[in-house]
């Protein structure tokens, strides 16, 4: 659609104010999304109890009990997080537009230009923020060092994992790749600052979140339960639901 058939479009829509649904976010991307928030919750706990066992029951067998459990819980936990995230990279390949790549990288002239406006209205210098059912470009570019701190956290755990791992096991060997950040206790400090700043990450997305939902009013929270978010009609455009944006299509 050229530029012009795109401004005929949206002039001569007479329904334009009403609101559609769009489905934007599709059951892995929201299975996954709840899988790592609630590995991340479980897995901050029970290091925290591994790394500083305060509160642990009097008695050598008593504490061995508990922290064995803890640590059981730590680590099947860890697999479906690594699971998790790994679903969701590949995902990046096969899903919808919405869940991409490109949606993460600002590699678009239209995502370029959108990421100025979007740290304006988060700096609250900008009433309203740009229009994006997907991730905005700067929640997008946040994911990806979000992911980079997900890594993080699965290579220096299986690092510390594999000390105690079977002998000639694949965790064993991970245990091996300890001298590349500077030995076991660099793995485990990295693994507890990844820790911290993923859960203020949490904190701040639950903010923002919120926020987006009573600007837009576009059903920013529900739509990570049900996949599906609202837009007016004007602003989408004929065949696969294309997002009108700053007099461009936003694919």
């Amino acid at each position: 659609m050229t530029p012009a058939d795109a401004v005929a479009y949206r002039a001569g829509d007479p329904a334009g104010d009403e609101l559609v649904r769009v489905y934007v976010w599709e059951i892995p991307v929201r299975v996954t999304h709840w899988l790592i928030v609630l590995s991340i919750l479980t897995l901050s706990a029970t290091g925290l109890y591994i790394g500083h066992p305060i509160g642990a029951p009097p008695g050598a067998a008593e504490q061995w009990f508990v922290m064995g459990w803890i640590k059981v819980i730590h680590f099947y936990t860890a697999y479906v997080f690594i699971c998790a995230v790994l679903a969701r990279v590949i995902w990046m390949f096969t899903g919808n537009k919405y869940a991409r790549f490109d949606k993460f990288l600002p590699v678009t002239r239209n995502r370029w230009k959108g990421m100025l406006p979007t740290v304006l209205f988060y700096s609250f210098l900008k009433d309203k923020p740009p229009a994006y059912l997907g991730h905005n470009p700067l929640a997008g570019s946040a994911y990806v060092l979000v992911f980079g701190l997900y890594f993080v956290e699965i290579l220096t755990g299986l690092m510390m994992r594999g000390v105690s791992a079977p002998a000639g096991s694949l965790l064993h060997w991970c245990a091996s790749l300890a001298p590349l950040v500077g030995g076991l206790w660099l793995a485990r400090w990295f693994h507890h600052i990844a820790m911290w700043l993923l859960l203020g990450f949490m904190f701040h997305h639950v903010y923002s979140s919120v926020l987006m939902a009573h600007v837009e009013k576009t059903g920013t929270m529900e739509g990570i339960f049900s996949g599906w978010k609202w837009a007016r009609r004007r602003e989408l455009g004929p065949g696969p639901y294309r997002w009108w944006h700053r007099g461009e299509w936003d694919e």
